[in-house]
């Protein structure tokens, strides 16, 4: 059995390797890359994808700061020929992560990139000492150091320590550039778009376009910025999205991947459902693609939970669709309810534009992960997309919950659970989803378990309060079935719930009533209230509720 750390969240190729924790072998990547002789790649892939980790190894393969390490490739794919060998640790590499500058005023953004060219800077001191520098270059180098280099050697950094490190070395360095796009994300959230861009486009055209010291360059991150935005005189671009079939399986988890590292661990029992909560994404042709976030926390934690989902901030996409016309809406009830939708898209993304396009919505949501491109013509522009898996349907409908939160005193709610007031209850939610459930309802009209899931997701969402008072549990085994959602009070003395939720089956109910004492039916027969019970809870001391919802309509009822 595999006896690996799982070590969530580390995105140092070198500390991973140095303390064998759990990694999947990627380093293909630098042989197929290597061999294509691109000179500038930008590889875009969804967050938490592994970017930076595959970026630190690059970095770690070709740096010669790293001539003495190659034991971190010994038994890695890379090494299996000998030329590699040989290639690794040759080449100086400016490795450069846009991920923290997260500004919301452009003059804080110009500052942030100071800090970073100067702790960049700072790595290459050395050269402030030797004779191929002038003085008035280590002068120029030492206003980087210091922050004090004007705004015109600013966009010319990249490009100006390139021909200094080749002058050292006598060779060109590689350039990478992690999530080269977050800027553009906050600039475009926070109104100074054009700023940006203008400044970003200069840095980018000096380092990577009119640039005789680069080697070769990658940049990573979530979306492809248009070309008109910040690469319009790049022509030596080569852009890989999620839609090309250019490192596959380089980013992510393949099936056979996931698949032995469960039985490594020994969870080989628990591939289908693992299978069913956390794959679906595609990159190019490749299908049964996994989130490495989502199976490394799962692997840690061995419980499903959406990990992925969960892990930052989906502000832009939120606005997005919070903001968007009825179409767009129509069509997201379609996705969240297990269709496809069929869409005209650019993959290439205009932020100054995505208000006005009705359509922008899509290219954002297929970039960011959430679709997935189930067949397209792609020369047409029209791709027909789903959701990507159960994970982020579950973090989708969060979203649209979350938005209610903020327009509904959802504290009524809790108030009404706490003090088991059923007609307080009922009152509640039934004047919530009157006013705010429109596109998004669980309708009669849809089939399968999706509406169930739906409003399982609405009271989680109302509940989420009460993390730190209650234990809050969903979708676990008691007695001889698995409850729907269990509180456990942490104060003793208090009462723990048990709540089951009923969408009317036109075939075995005919009332909001008959739901509902179906749903507390089953929880009296399947003993739900078994694990309270094993935990010292008198039967007087659980609450006992189903839910029962049609459309816009809900009956609580007390067991």
């Amino acid at each position: 059995m595999d006896t690996r750390v799982v070590s969530i969240g580390n995105q140092d190729f070198e500390d991973v390797i140095a303390n064998n924790d759990f990694y999947v072998d990627k380093t293909h990547f630098i042989k197929e890359w290597w061999e294509s002789r691109d000179s500038v790649t930008l590889i875009t892939r969804p967050r938490r994808f592994g970017k930076t980790l595959l970026m630190s190894m690059v970095e770690k393969f070709f740096s010669l700061e790293c001539k003495d390490k190659g034991y971190l490739f010994e038994g890695l794919r890379i090494f299996e020929e000998n030329r590699y060998r040989k290639l690794q640790g040759t080449y100086p590499v400016i490795f450069l992560s846009f991920a923290s500058v997260k500004e919301s005023r452009f003059d804080d953004f110009y500052e942030r990139i100071q800090s970073l060219l100067a702790e960049l800077f700072r790595k290459y001191k050395y050269l402030l000492k030797s004779d191929k520098l002038g003085e008035e270059e280590k002068e120029l180098f030492t206003g980087f150091l210091t922050r004090k280099a004007q705004k015109a050697d600013v966009v010319e950094s990249l490009h100006l320590l390139s021909d200094y490190l080749y002058r050292f070395h006598g060779k060109k360095p590689v350039i990478l550039l992690d999530e080269y796009d977050t800027p553009m994300q906050e600039a475009y959230l926070n109104g100074y778009w054009d700023k940006m861009t203008a400044f970003i486009r200069g840095l980018f055209n000096a380092a990577f376009k009119t640039n005789p010291y680069l080697e070769r360059a990658i940049l990573t991150g979530i979306t492809r910025v248009s070309k008109e935005s910040i690469f319009s005189d790049l022509n030596n671009l080569v852009v890989v999205t999620t839609t090309s079939g250019k490192y596959a399986d380089c980013f992510g988890f393949t099936e056979a991947e996931v698949f032995s590292a469960l039985e490594e661990r020994g969870l080989g029992d628990q591939k289908e459902a693992v299978k069913h909560w956390y794959d679906g994404f595609r990159f190019g042709k490749l299908d049964g693609i996994y989130n490495p976030w989502s199976i490394t926390n799962f692997l840690d934690q061995k419980e499903f939970l959406p990990y992925w989902a969960n892990s930052s901030s989906n502000g832009l996409v939120s606005r997005l669709l919070r903001t968007a016309d009825k179409s767009v809406k129509v069509k997201m009830e379609t996705l969240l309810q297990g269709g496809t939708i069929t869409v005209s898209l650019d993959e290439q993304i205009v932020f100054n534009q995505l208000d006005e396009s009705v359509d922008a919505v899509w290219s954002l949501l297929l970039a960011s992960g959430y679709l997935k491109v189930e067949s397209a013509e792609v020369s047409e522009g029209i791709y027909t997309l789903s959701v990507t898996n159960r994970e982020v349907r579950q973090m989708l409908r969060g979203m649209i919950i979350g938005w209610f939160k903020k327009t509904n005193n959802y504290g009524e709610f809790l108030t009404a659970l706490l003090a088991c007031d059923v007609k307080a209850m009922n009152a509640y939610l039934n004047r919530l989803l009157l006013q705010v459930i429109s596109s998004f309802d669980g309708g009669r009209s849809v089939s399968s378990a999706e509406p169930e899931r739906f409003y399982h997701g609405l009271v989680l969402g109302l509940i989420a309060e009460l993390e730190g008072r209650y234990f809050v549990r969903s979708n676990q085994e008691s007695g001889f079935g698995r409850y729907d959602v269990m509180l456990e009070p942490v104060e003793a003395g208090k009462p723990a719930f048990i709540l089951e939720f009923k969408v009317i089956d036109p075939d075995e109910e005919s009332s909001l009533e008959e739901a509902a004492d179906a749903g507390l039916k089953q929880i009296r027969e399947k003993q739900y209230a078994a694990e309270l019970a094993a935990r010292g809870f008198s039967l007087e001391s659980i609450r006992s509720y189903a839910f029962a919802f049609e459309g816009k309509r809900v009956l609580v009822k007390e067991g």
